[in-house]
């Protein structure tokens, strides 16, 4: 500031004197140029106009078009450029980096097209430009024209070119340009070996570049930085985590981009609590850093740990980017949270990204998620452009929640705005048909992804039409559909089958799926499970008792069961037969109550799903205890009156059980009940519900 002051004063000085020599000017404008103080070299720049100013030296114009451009001035570096009736090589340069800086790149290319002359300097401002502005083709023909004309290019001039091939992953003129730095004698510069290494890295030159890298003198953050991304980006975290180590022993502090690397290298391994201690240990935090931690919780079944992180993330001041919301959304439909998502929603909408297409199709899927398709439905209307993404989001919220019609309604608007499906769209659609025991429409939409949309049904879709075939009676059909596929049957396929062969009771079908996916994976529990379901529900008891011996023998464990209810902002976990919840006495209590309530009405559990050996009392028990029920009871304690739907979430299928308990519940109480399982969602409503018993 007092520089700033002084120049002024000293300005002011000289006019006051009426006259000075064009050398008193000129220091000052110098002076001008070293604080960069655009406004005063402009008065300067008028008074030599008018009264000193002879045009016959190009040196302070020169100086006032760098000051221009490096200040953003665009409008005074042009003026003064052309009324420059004497311009050397110098002055269009200065133009050009005005261009450069900028990002004008069709005025960059116009007025390095028509420079009378050129340097090394101009190919460089050229090469550079168009590098940033992400022209990399651009920026290597200016290189190698550069070369034709015969200009020797300067080390950055070949940092720019070695960016560029980096960009266009073009290992041949990179190798090249890596010659010519070992005969110019510039190996040791560390900008241009940290390019070197850049290159060799992305592409696929991992060990070249670790030679490189190992032979360095100077390393400085940035190289290490390379070396750990390069490994990054080849799958190979542990060899991140092990250079970040020698990193910290050669008592280099890192950065915010070492940090985001070195999170990724830890979640790619696995290492999800090590990453942690990694992140509160640093302080070289940006968003991009916060946002690595957090989707890395997102994706590695944390996300609890991540909307807390958010939240402290807000407490920092660290503004969020659609990234992060991204993420954090994605945790609130996977918990099926609303008020968190709803948090978060308000956010999105407070640092002005909601109406960003990867957070606004998100929210969608994390509203219907959450069972509330009405507020998907707002939001998607609400859109001024809409991707594949969006619509898959809503056409997929609705069929997930037994809104078939409406799905397939929307899917035909989607086609009708001539927007291309992808694989997700018809994966949505046909669970709508199966959902509506829509056989023939499903028939024709399965049809239509190889005849009208040139696409090779992938198995997800073979799967979705073998399970409407089974379930409308026609196996001979779906087992015909297998034998013709194009893919070797998976567990999905054979999943599939043994599903609908479980709906329909038959027993053939049933043990064919039933041994594929033994052979597939013995371990999972659930074949052994639900072909034990068929044989009970058949009155094979020996069947029955032959597939627990065999599970037991096996040592094949059932998978964890369990459900959670959010309520007051919290989370509630339950598994069967919990009595750890701090309100166990009461929630067993109301469940009694609500179970005798309905053994008036008709309800009798299934005592028949239940595989352990024991009596029929421990049965019944096992039965009534389940984990939904649970958690059913304890919503009903704590929102006795509420106007709200119950909202249950099930990490399995829900059994038949309690699907029927849900039913009955939703009938005498009066409530809304949105139960979803690892299927779909479950709308009890007046003793029916959505799914029309089919999932």
């Amino acid at each position: 500031m007092k520089g700033r002051l002084n120049l002024h004063q000293a300005i002011d000085t000289l006019y006051s004197r009426g006259h000075a020599s064009t050398e008193a000017y000129t220091r000052l404008l110098l002076d001008c140029f070293r604080a960069n103080d655009v406004d005063q070299a402009k008065r300067l720049q008028t008074h030599m106009e008018l009264h000193f100013y002879e045009p016959v030296d190009t040196f302070i114009p020169n100086r006032l078009l760098h000051l221009f451009a490096k200040s953003g001035k665009l409008s005074d570096a042009r003026n003064l450029f052309d009324k420059m009736p004497k311009r050397d090589v110098i002055s269009w340069n200065a133009m050009l980096s005005a261009y450069a800086k900028m990002g004008l790149i069709e005025d960059l290319r116009e007025l390095f097209d028509r420079m009378p002359l050129r340097d090394s300097v101009s190919y460089n401002t050229a090469i550079t430009g168009l590098t940033r502005e992400g022209l990399p083709a651009e920026a290597m023909e200016v290189f190698l024209r550069m070369r034709r004309e015969g200009f020797e290019p300067t080390n950055y001039t070949l940092v720019s070119a070695l960016s560029t091939c980096s960009q266009l992953v073009n290992l041949r003129c990179g190798k090249q340009i890596h010659g010519r730095i070992v005969v110019s004698g510039w190996g040791s510069n560390v900008f241009l070996s940290n390019c070197l290494t850049d290159l060799y890295a992305k592409c696929g030159e991992i060990d070249q570049a670790r030679w490189l890298f190992d032979r360095m003198k100077r390393k400085n953050v940035v190289s290490w930085n390379l070396m750990i991304s390069g490994y990054l980006k080849t799958g190979q975290p542990e060899k991140c985590i092990s250079l970040f180590r020698e990193m910290q022993s050669s008592g280099l502090k890192p950065d915010e981009i070492t940090l985001s690397n070195i999170l990724g290298a830890y979640f790619q391994s696995g290492l999800i609590d090590e990453a942690g201690k990694i992140f509160r240990l640093n302080r070289a935090k940006d968003k991009v850093c916060w946002t690595t931690m957090i989707s890395g919780y997102a994706q590695n079944g944390k996300e609890e740990n991540a909307l807390m992180l958010f939240g402290d993330m807000l407490a920092e001041n660290v503004k969020p980017d659609t990234f992060t919301f991204s993420s954090v959304i994605s945790c609130c439909a996977k918990l099926a949270s609303l008020w968190h998502g709803q948090v978060a929603h308000g956010k999105a909408i407070q640092f002005g990204v909601d109406i960003d297409l990867l957070v606004s199709s998100t929210l969608i899927n994390m509203y219907c998620k959450c069972g509330v398709t009405a507020d998907a439905w707002f939001l998607f209307n609400l859109m001024p452009t809409r991707n594949v993404v969006c619509w898959n989001a809503m056409i997929g919220g609705y069929a997930q929640n037994g809104q078939d019609l409406e799905a397939l309604a929307l899917y035909e608007k989607m086609l009708q705005e001539n927007l291309k499906p992808d694989e997700i769209t018809f994966v949505s659609v046909l669970s709508a048909c199966i959902h509506a025991a829509l056989l023939e429409e499903g028939q024709r939409y399965f049809d239509s992804i190889s005849e009208r949309h040139e696409m090779t049904p992938n198995l997800d879709h073979y799967a979705c039409m073998i399970y409407l075939l089974g379930r409308s009676g026609c196996m001979d059909k779906a087992l015909n559909l297998i034998k013709g596929m194009p893919y070797k049957p998976n567990s999905l396929i054979w999943s599939t089958l043994l599903s609908v062969s479980a709906m329909k009771g038959d027993v053939k079908h049933g043990e064919m799926a039933a041994k594929n996916l033994f052979e597939l994976d013995p371990m999972d529990a659930g074949p052994y499970i639900m072909l034990s379901n068929i044989y009970a529900a058949c009155g094979r008891l020996e069947d029955v008792a032959h597939i627990r011996s065999l599970m037991k023998d096996t040592n094949v464990k059932k998978f964890a069961a369990y459900s959670w209810v959010e309520i007051d902002n919290r989370i509630h976990r339950f598994v069967s037969d919990d009595r750890t919840h701090p309100d166990t006495v009461l929630i067993y209590a109301e469940l009694n109550r609500l179970i005798k309530k309905l053994q008036e009405t008709g309800f009798n559990p299934d005592t028949k799903l239940v595989l352990h050996d024991v009596g029929e009392d421990e049965k019944f028990e096992s039965i009534c205890y389940h984990s939904e029920k649970l958690a059913l009871a304890f919503w009903l304690i704590k929102k006795p009156h509420g106007g709200t739907p119950i909202r249950i979430l099930k990490n399995i299928r829900v059994c038949g059980d309690c699907h029927v308990f849900m039913k009955f519940i939703s009938k005498t109480t009066g409530r809304h009940i949105i139960l979803r399982d690892s299927t779909i969602f479950h709308h009890f409503v007046a003793g029916k519900c959505s799914c029309k018993d089919y999932w």
